[in-house]
Formats: C-alpha cells, structure tokens, sequence
C-alpha cells in the first residue's frame, strides 16, 4: 500500500506548498482547533485524507504547518511551531489545541509541549509513526542535522526522555509492525513514566499510509473527540 500512497502523495506534493487558506474565528464549540504536522521533506499535502474526514465529521478549525527542510533542529522547529500554535489560538479563540504529526513532527511536537511549555496549549497530541526512542533507519553519518537526531542516544532524545513532571497534554502514539523507517517497529511506542499516553499498535500499514488509511484515520477521530478509552490494538490491512 505504501507505493500507492507514495504515487498518490507525489501528485499532491505541489499542492502543499501553496499558502494556507486564513480561517475565520471558531463560534463553535464542539472541538478545539487541529493543527496538522508533517513529517521530514513533506507538507501538508500529506494530511489530504484526514484533513477532509475532519472537516467532514465537524472540526472546523484544521490547519496544517509548513516547516523547512532545511531547518537543522528539531529544537529550533519547535520554536516555530509555538509561534504558530500562538497564532492559531488568537484566529480561532480558543485557548488549547490538538496537534497530530506524523514521523519527524511528533518529536517537534514533543518537545514544543515538554521543553517549552506547550502543554499549556497542547490539549491532546497524537504522533503516527515517531521515532520516540530513535531509530535505526537513520545512518550515523547522515548529511542532515535534523536527521541525526532522529537516531537513538541523540541529545534531542536525551532531553525529551527528562523528567516531565505535572504535563497538562496527553498523548496518543500510533506505531505499526510494518513501519518500514522505524527500526525497531517499537521504537514508535511512547514511553515515558511523566506523560499520559495510550499506545495503539496498528497491523499491517506501513510508514507513509499511516495518516491516510481509513481504519487510522477513524481512530486518530476518536482520539481527538475523547470518546472513552481507545483500542490498543488495531487491524487494519
């Protein structure tokens, strides 16, 4: 399934770099604002399918952040994102929002919600397919910064397995045992004794389907509307 993922995100790849719409202030009250994080050399174009399942089922406020490849700390991408989660409270209203990112987004997310206080806006953060514990897919040489902090041991790593005593976000971390670039597949579990996370093991899709397959994208909706206890366990092949 991934390959046809990947033909299919290669045709929307150009889309995603067009300017993200503006978005009136939210009078609803059903859910807070979704901002939607991509993963290393991607864009927003890789939340077409769950962005359109959300507003399909009422979020009104779903928005996506563009980051640069060429930034070369997830430190640093982490400080741009609260600005924009900043920006994102002042257009809809809403004091609190959910995030969900997908593979190199979800470490840039954690640490704006664990080194920079983001858990004061980060309600609720679900990661699909994160290297929590570093991965192995990524070469001890590799030419990009950012990259080589997605491997284990990475000072990066260090600082988000600190201590986290009284965060106000909760987590939701999607991992599948056909993660082609999490090696091990478990190193996409979050683990860590400060944070309140649920863990949901996804069979059969790999790393690049998981934010667009239907069975996932169902939860990640389930996940964002609170609605009780969720699975730990999906089938989705």
């Amino acid at each position: 399934m991934d390959l046809a993922v990947l033909a299919g995100h290669l045709v929307l790849y150009p889309t995603g770099m067009l300017p993200e719409r503006g978005h009136a202030r939210d009078t609803g009250r059903a859910h807070p604002p979704v901002l939607l994080l991509h993963g290393f050399v991607d864009n927003r174009s890789a939340f077409a399918v769950l962005r359109h399942s959300l507003h399909h089922h009422g979020w009104t406020q779903v928005q996506a952040f563009n980051y640069s490849p060429l930034i070369g700390d997830i430190r640093a991408a982490a400080e741009l994102l609260g600005r924009h989660v900043e920006q994102v409270c002042v257009q809809s209203g809403r004091r609190r929002v959910d995030i969900v990112a997908h593979s190199l987004g979800g470490l840039i997310a954690r640490y704006y919600v664990q080194r920079l206080d983001g858990d004061l806006r980060v309600r609720t953060l679900v990661t699909l397919g994160t290297p929590h514990a570093g991965t192995r897919a990524v070469p001890v040489l590799a030419p990009h910064p950012i990259i080589r902090q997605m491997r284990p041991g990475s000072e990066v790593l260090v600082e988000l397995a600190q201590p986290a005593p009284g965060c106000r976000t909760r987590f939701v971390a999607f991992w599948s045992d056909l993660d082609q670039v999490m090696i091990p597949v478990e190193t996409a579990r979050l683990v860590h004794p400060d944070l309140p996370v649920e863990n949901i093991k996804v069979s059969g899709v790999g790393h690049l389907a998981l934010p667009v397959h239907g069975t996932v994208v169902a939860e990640i909706r389930r996940a964002l509307a609170g609605a009780g206890p969720l699975r730990p366990a999906i089938e989705a092949a």
